[in-house]
């Protein structure tokens, strides 16, 4: 996985990440909290970091361990969207 979104987009959703992405590896939809990158679609150009209004992307290699679980999350969101919504549900909003 090459970039993440983590916590500080649950319930912000800019999308200005989406609108930069060159692949269109973010993906979010209407029951969503926050915004996904996907773990093998992103080509790990960085144009996402710059543009996220809350600074929630980083590569993987760069989150706290508070974050972390983000990771998974991102991933998990493209198999078992409900597990990864559970998750984030689970989780509190910085």
């Amino acid at each position: 996985m090459a970039f993440v979104i983590a916590s500080a987009c649950i319930d912000v959703k800019d999308q200005s990440c989406i609108e930069v992405c060159p692949v269109d590896c973010i993906y979010v939809e209407a029951d969503d909290r926050m915004c996904y990158i996907h773990p093998t679609e992103c080509i790990n150009c960085a144009v996402c970091v710059e543009a996220c209004p809350v600074a929630a992307i980083y590569e993987e290699k760069d989150l706290s361990a508070e974050e972390a679980p983000y990771a998974g999350i991102n991933a998990d969101w493209f198999t078992d969207k409900a597990a990864a919504r559970a998750a984030v549900n689970a989780r509190k909003a910085p």
